[in-house]
């Protein structure tokens, strides 16, 4: 299974030799056809069949991507309910979730439909009566969807329909009761990310002129900003106009981006400024960004699936696009009529942008007549005329990742239809006589989102092969804090008049966090998201393959730490209380202390003979899986405040110059500092240099474990015991996860001094 987006962050490969790539997996062939059973998790939603380059009964094998999810089921139709739909005349509205693009919803001049299989079949969405007026219900001007919600803007009012209920959403949900413009979600799916400030990110963004609020997926809204402070943080006069022009979340797993219009006379022109927002670290970022266009001039924007936020944006007749973070930009050309698309095709205008993880990015005008691009392209070419012009239409995507169109006719019905895209653009660009600039383009890029830790790193190549003397290059681009060095090898081959580039990028860390001033304060410095494009230097709109992106997330993600041997199950069922002398505890108190033993927070303990050493083994995980034998410094605490064990090395034994840190040591330096605090990797210093520390009394226990030292916990020789201990990772460099676990030990084999007797 691997971490990726494609659709989502899971992917099965599946060879069509039926070399599988995965375990648990179960193939056979019957008549001919093969029967394969995939394991699956809730996260699945894209597989691909990756074809071999060989022959097969003399065709090649092509790759193939289908969905298969667990279900997302569509809401039912109520009895009596009355229709949802757009105003007359109006084009088809439309929205699918970004991670399973065959759910999806329109909503046309009669009805408003769902499906959960690209409209191979569908419900109806309607409303109870007495809820919307007649005038309301024809009134839809966007629509959102999720897993089991649908949200309708309706007036200036957002409606929200559930399995159960349809109502108006408001004060209730921190919302404005009207005057809301817009509705928007995420259009490219990162399921997974690492968030290092915040506990969440948003799923939705609703807006208003003067306000943006994000949703999140309890239903919450907060409001994130006002055009007041905007005004402020841009250093705009109080009297000119400035109002929130559009939102739109960017490429970026964290990010939205907000588009402001400003004028001061706001007769002829206005100008339109962006700014982005990085949910994580609550940080607005104005980017180089202007445009003037008419005072009438509605921009939408589309953030393209690109390390830089590239976008491109149109108003009615012409299409802007913004490259390699805002360093490129312009008008999107065109044979004729500099790039006025309305002049090409009857005087119609924009309805919508389609644009798919490929790089095709198609604009189809109110009549169904539509222009090709692709991504970093800066000229459109026009596709031939598929569907009548009296028909309404809109793209859509297959469960298959192909393209399609949602045909609504005047009837009332709709009717899918598939759209050969890449046929299309290959006949009209080929009678362009457009070439791709390269032969092929390769990686090794399996994921689509790599966790790195503290002294881990990623390497990936990336080969290009061209015509000789073309001279191209491969581009790798970061967007991001700047969190990773990159280190880069490349291999040069030339025969037959080709050109073969190969390169090796290696990012990584160097940072070292052992004795620093403020541990804490330079890991949240060095983790973060970091988006990675790599691709060739020049493209074309015949270029089978995109710039492939990546997202790299160093810090803390799912690891954990568990000491070997230990079972959570197999012991006792229910929990007891014991007694632990009052001489045993550390900080020697007036009477003895009774303990509830919580065996489903303790698990179950491991009873060894006192005259036992132990050493905890600690293992590494990743979710369930494991990643390996801990063998850095770790340290051990009885939780309820035990000191009566020892360990069996001492500070000389185990190579110290000075005297080591210690329990003992540590508390006094932190006093009123809970025991779990006084010690850990932000404050750890070895003992095996004159430079650190100071001398003092090495025949003391040395209280730091791993695995090679051979140093273990011994126990008293005259009273048996019930001990719980917590263990910490102490190697500053080991991980940004704070790294604990907690296991039980009960000493057996005296007949005296029974300290641990239990009672139910």
């Amino acid at each position: 299974m691997r971490n990726g987006n494609v659709l989502c962050p899971r992917i099965w490969w599946i060879l069509v030799t039926i070399r599988c790539k995965f375990e648990k997996t179960v193939h056979s062939a019957v008549v001919g056809t093969w029967h394969i059973s995939l394991p699956m998790t809730i996260n699945d939603v894209i597989k691909e069949i990756k074809g071999n380059k060989v022959v097969f009964q003399d065709c090649f094998i092509e790759g193939f991507l289908f969905l298969l999810t667990f279900p997302f089921l569509t809401m039912p139709e109520v009895p009596g309910s009355l229709p949802l739909s757009s105003p007359p005349g109006s084009q088809l509205i439309s929205h699918w979730d970004s991670c399973l693009p065959s759910f999806a919803i329109v909503v046309t001049n009669a009805e408003t439909f769902q499906t959960n299989d690209s409209f191979r079949t569908w419900t109806r969405i309607r409303v109870p009566p007495n809820i919307l007026t007649d005038d309301e219900r024809h009134s839809v001007s966007q629509v959102n969807l999720s897993q089991d919600k649908i949200f309708f803007l309706i007036n200036g009012t957002v409606y929200m329909k559930s399995f159960t209920a349809f109502k108006r959403l408001g004060r209730k949900e921190n919302l404005p009761e009207s005057g809301i413009v817009g509705i928007t979600s995420r259009k490219w799916c990162w399921i997974k990310s690492l968030l290092k400030a915040t506990k969440q990110i948003s799923s939705i963004a609703i807006w208003t002129r003067n306000e943006v609020y994000l949703g999140y997926t309890s239903l919450k809204f907060v409001k994130i900003v006002t055009i007041e402070r905007l005004r402020i943080l841009l250093n705009i006069s109080p009297v000119a106009t400035l109002a929130v022009h559009n939102v739109a979340y960017t490429g970026h797993p964290l990010e939205f981006a907000l588009l402001l219009h400003y004028c001061v006379t706001c007769n002829v022109i206005k100008k339109i400024y962006l700014l982005i927002y990085n949910e994580d670290l609550r940080h607005w970022a104005p980017q180089d960004f202007e445009l003037v266009v008419a005072i009438d001039s509605l921009m939408i924007p589309y953030f393209l699936h690109s390390a830089a936020p590239d976008v491109i944006l149109h108003d009615k007749h012409r299409i802007y696009y913004c490259y390699h973070n805002f360093k490129d930009t312009g008008v999107l050309q065109t044979p004729t009529e500099f790039g006025n698309l309305s002049r090409l095709s009857n005087d119609s205008i924009i309805h919508d942008v389609f644009i798919d993880y490929y790089g095709n990015i198609v604009v189809k005008m109110e009549n169904n007549i539509m222009f090709y691009f692709k991504v970093d392209i800066r000229d459109a070419i026009k596709l031939p005329v598929w569907i009548n012009s009296s028909i309404k239409s809109s793209f859509f995507q297959s469960t298959s990742g192909e393209v399609y169109l949602l045909n609504a006719f005047a009837n009332g019905t709709i009717q899918p239809q598939e759209y050969p895209l890449r046929l299309e653009a290959q006949s009209v660009t080929f009678k362009a006589k457009e070439y791709c600039p390269f032969m092929a383009f390769y990686h090794n890029i399996s994921h689509y989102i790599y966790i790195l830790d503290k002294g881990q790193n990623l390497s990936v190549w990336v080969q290009i092969v061209y015509p000789e003397n073309i001279g191209l290059y491969v581009i790798v681009e970061l967007y991001g804090p700047k969190i990773l060095q990159k280190k880069e090898h490349i291999q040069y081959e030339i025969a037959l008049g080709y050109c073969t580039k190969t390169m090796t990028v290696t990012f990584f860390q160097t940072v070292n966090y052992e004795a620093v001033d403020d541990y804490f304060l330079l890991q949240y410095e060095n983790m973060g998201v970091v988006l990675v494009g790599i691709g060739p230097s020049e493209y074309a709109k015949t270029c089978p393959i995109v710039p492939k992106v990546i997202q790299i997330a160093v810090g803390c993600d799912s690891k954990y730490i568990v000491v070997k041997g230990f079972n959570q199950t197999k012991c006792f069922q229910h929990d007891f209380y014991y007694i632990i002398e009052k001489s045993y505890l550390r900080h020697r108190p007036s009477e003895n202390l009774k303990v509830k033993y919580d065996r489903k927070k303790y698990g179950c303990p491991l009873r060894l003979h006192y005259r036992e050493k132990f050493q905890p083994l600690i293992q590494l995980y990743d979710e369930d899986s494991y990643i390996e034998d801990v063998e850095v410094n770790f340290i051990v605490w009885e939780i309820h405040g035990r000191d009566d064990y020892s360990y069996n090395n001492t500070m000389k034994m185990s190579g110290c110059l000075n005297e080591a840190q210690t329990w003992k040591s540590m508390t006094e330096l932190n006093k009123d500092v809970p025991l779990k605090l006084v010690w850990g990797p932000e404050n750890y210093k070895h003992c095996f240099s004159y430079a650190i520390g100071k001398p003092g009394d090495l025949d003391q226990p040395y209280e730091i474990i791993n695995k090679s030292n051979q140093n273990h916990l011994v126990w008293p020789l005259d009273h048996r015991g019930m001990y719980v201990f917590r263990v910490k990772i102490l190697d500053p460099n080991y991980s940004f996860c704070p790294l604990t676990a907690v296991f039980a030990i009960e000493i057996y084999g005296m007949t005296s001094r029974n300290t641990a007797g239990r009672s139910s």
